[in-house]
């Protein structure tokens, strides 16, 4: 939901929340939520990390319709002490540092047409709520949210932005986790996709490698299509360990004297659990 360079709306409080008014909401987009919802639901059991389907439940996010942020919040700041506000859409850096910093998730209001149900540039309602706020009354994930928030606002401060968006992009939004002998999706841009839900976890294409922090935060990655790489982490407690315990700031001075990684590469220190064919991206290339 960040962006660097980013003029406000008129019509916006200073911190960028907008009333969600929910009355405003017609039948038919509560009807492509309900599509979307009932499309996931059925086919994330078995695929998603357990804590995600928790998350569900405990936030009745199974209620049809577009869920009403107040009385979405009130669940939520029971079980973490996180709320959800509405946006207008992608917002500065560090309006977003700010929001999750003080354990308050950012999210779109409007959501998608009908037409766009497999692909939607800007984030809406559906990958804000549906893909993110399940994990956050998951406590030890709702920790790990706000120590991001809290780094990116010392990121900031050092011009690192980038490196750590990339943790961000990696984990937060298109991360895999292990299950015993298998891996799940917990990020929300695969589990608020249906293609990308079946493409992470079983297409022969990409790369899917171990967490390393360090290799991570080198990486580049795309935005326009599927990943050609997932970062498996071990679990959610060793990624918050990890996030709380690394002192960034030498981290980012040692990476300035390192290349970026290509999308597609695989390095001799890499756990690898997919050696990817990247016949997809090859083949969208070409195209």
């Amino acid at each position: 939901m960040a962006h660097a360079d980013l003029t406000r709306p008129d019509g916006t409080a200073e911190d960028w929340t907008i009333p969600q008014d929910w009355t405003a909401y017609t039948a038919e987009e509560h009807a492509t939520w309900d599509r979307l919802f009932e499309r996931q639901a059925r086919m994330l059991p078995g695929r998603v990390t357990p804590e995600f389907m928790e998350g569900l439940d405990v936030l009745r996010l199974t209620k049809p319709g577009i869920p009403d942020f107040e009385e979405l919040s009130e669940r939520l700041m029971k079980a973490t002490g996180w709320q959800v506000v509405a946006v207008p859409g992608l917002v500065p850096d560090d309006v977003f540092f700010e929001h999750l910093a003080n354990r308050r998730f950012v999210a779109g209001s409007f959501i998608r047409t009908p037409g766009q149900l497999d692909y939607l540039q800007e984030p809406d309602v559906f990958h804000d709520v549906f893909g993110h706020v399940p994990l956050l009354a998951h406590p030890v994930f709702a920790d790990y949210m706000q120590a991001y928030g809290i780094g990116g606002q010392r990121a900031a401060k050092l011009g690192a932005i980038e490196r750590l968006s990339r943790l961000y992009w990696y984990t937060v939004e298109f991360g895999l986790v292990r299950s015993g002998n298998e891996r799940k999706l917990y990020g929300a841009g695969i589990v608020s996709s249906y293609t990308e839900s079946v493409f992470a976890l079983d297409d022969p294409s990409p790369n899917r490698i171990g967490f390393d922090l360090k290799r991570l935060m080198r990486t580049k990655y795309r935005i326009d299509d599927f990943q050609q790489n997932y970062f498996v982490i071990d679990s959610f407690e060793d990624l918050l360990d990890q996030t709380l315990n690394t002192d960034f700031e030498p981290l980012y001075a040692a990476l300035e004297d390192e290349p970026d990684i290509e999308i597609e590469a695989i390095l001799p220190t890499d756990l690898v659990y997919t050696r990817g064919t990247q016949a997809y991206a090859r083949a969208k290339a070409a195209e």
